[in-house]
């Protein structure tokens, strides 16, 4: 090794690393000395699951969707059922029974019907009582199917439609009666009770779609 003499350039001072920042390698890359992006893409990949893994995270998160969708129906069903109004099943089943009566005798028989509402009056034409009463049988299928149902807008929309054929039977009634100027005992009675399952059917209605009080 040649000693210094005075045309020989001074050699640079070796730098000196600072505590706590790791070594970098200032020359060319080698196995040794990896790369910035060598590194970077080391570290994503050790981050990511395998994709078994999120195959069964994808599976439970469907599961827990679905057993929460299953709970909730159930439980508006059981909720539906503890705040079920009192008398609405025989209300239905009385609605039922009534209208399935009255279209079997308005195809049977038009001519009783006929003179039991307007007392004594002559049938003129037995087709439109009939036709009354298969319009009256179509109703009574919905009533009794309603009946053994637990949802809440298939029962208020049954009751909607009773209160509606009630409250139209009603007009029609009293219009019949201005017209004509015949009053009898039955025709009173029917209106009397027309408005009076009128009156039960929109209760109900309200009743069953009445939201719960928060506790």
């Amino acid at each position: 090794m040649p000693f210094p003499g005075p045309h020989t350039p001074p050699r640079p001072p070796m730098r000196k690393l600072r505590p706590g920042r790791p070594e970098t390698c200032p020359f060319r890359q080698t196995a040794r000395c990896p790369s910035a992006d060598t590194r970077l893409q080391d570290k994503m990949a050790a981050k990511q699951p395998p994709p078994l893994m999120k195959k069964h995270s994808q599976t439970d998160l469907v599961s827990r969707l679905k057993t929460r969708k299953i709970s909730q129906v159930l439980g508006n069903e059981i909720k539906f059922a503890v705040r079920e109004p009192l008398g609405l099943r025989v209300w239905q089943f009385a609605s039922a029974v009534l209208f399935s009566g009255i279209a079997i005798m308005a195809l049977a028989f038009p001519d009783q019907l006929y003179d039991a509402v307007f007392d004594g009056a002559q049938v003129t034409s037995k087709t439109p009582i009939r036709l009354y009463g298969g319009a009256l049988l179509s109703i009574s299928l919905i009533m009794w199917n309603a009946l053994y149902t637990a949802e809440k807008v298939i029962i208020r929309w049954t009751l909607l439609t009773e209160a509606c054929y009630f409250g139209v039977q009603f007009l029609v009634v009293t219009a019949t009666l201005a017209e004509t100027g015949l009053v009898s005992l039955g025709i009173l009675l029917l209106l009397a009770s027309r408005l009076l399952f009128v009156a039960i059917s929109v209760y109900y209605y309200y009743q069953v779609g009445r939201k719960p009080k928060k506790v």
